[in-house]
């Protein structure tokens, strides 16, 4: 139980990354003042929380809906958080997200005090973007079942979200000092966790489907995938 909360808790902390985020959060709201940033950091992490579990609640409903089979879903999503995992070792993750974030700022005050960054671009992209809620559906849908499951990948949503706060004000109040490059370090050694977890999701999809042995991990050769398929079956070995 405790395994499969620290494994959720791992893959939605490097997903959503609030720590690679801290500085492009920092370049969104450079304009407000420290208790303005603070609430727009509570409120940030709230939204995108909402936001997740309303995919974490409706997720499996989806993929009943269209018909997407778990195996599929989840060799899907190993490879697109693989590419994720990817783009972080690149640093191009932070880069696109700070551009992607900073090309629609007010240009005026009034239109700044107006215009709300929890929502956008903090809630929306940079928290809850594709890739969290990716993630999300794929792991509510590896923990469906037993009712145990299902909370603890509520649990651990919830609980990464509350940090995912709690890094944000921290952030605030220690602007001044604030390393980059920390942060990208930190982003890209998360990146080969990542990529390591989304390598298992591709292979638990593969086994769900019998392309691996579940108990060796070694894939079938490739002259024994017709037979194991059924295929030549009717057919008299020379």
């Amino acid at each position: 139980m405790f395994e499969s909360f620290v494994t959720a808790f791992i893959i939605y902390f490097v997903v959503i990354d609030p720590i690679g985020n801290a500085p492009v959060f920092l370049a969104v709201t450079s304009q407000l003042d420290q208790k303005r940033k603070l609430r727009v950091a509570v409120e940030g992490a709230a939204i995108a929380t909402a936001i997740m579990l309303f995919f974490a609640l409706c997720g499996a409903w989806v993929l009943s809906y269209l018909q997407i089979s778990e195996a599929a879903f989840k060799i899907a999503g190993g490879i697109i958080l693989f590419l994720v995992a990817l783009d972080m070792l690149a640093a191009k993750r932070q880069q696109r997200k700070r551009e992607e974030s900073t090309s629609d700022q007010p240009t005026s005050s009034s239109e700044a005090e107006n215009d709300n960054p929890a929502i956008y671009p903090l809630a929306i992209p940079l928290l809850a973007g594709p890739a969290a809620i990716m993630s999300v559906i794929v792991v509510n849908a590896s923990f469906a079942g037993a009712l145990t499951s299902t909370i603890i990948g509520y649990a651990s949503l919830i609980a990464v979200m509350v940090a995912t706060g709690l890094i944000l004000c921290i952030t605030v109040i220690a602007e001044s000092w604030l390393n980059e490059k920390v942060t990208m370090v930190f982003s890209r050694i998360t990146a080969i966790i990542l990529a390591g977890l989304s390598v298992q999701y591709v292979i638990d999809g593969l086994q769900s489907i019998g392309l691996f042995d579940r108990h060796e991990h070694k894939p079938l050769l490739i002259q024994e995938l017709p037979q194991h398929f059924g295929l030549y079956s009717d057919l008299n070995p020379l």
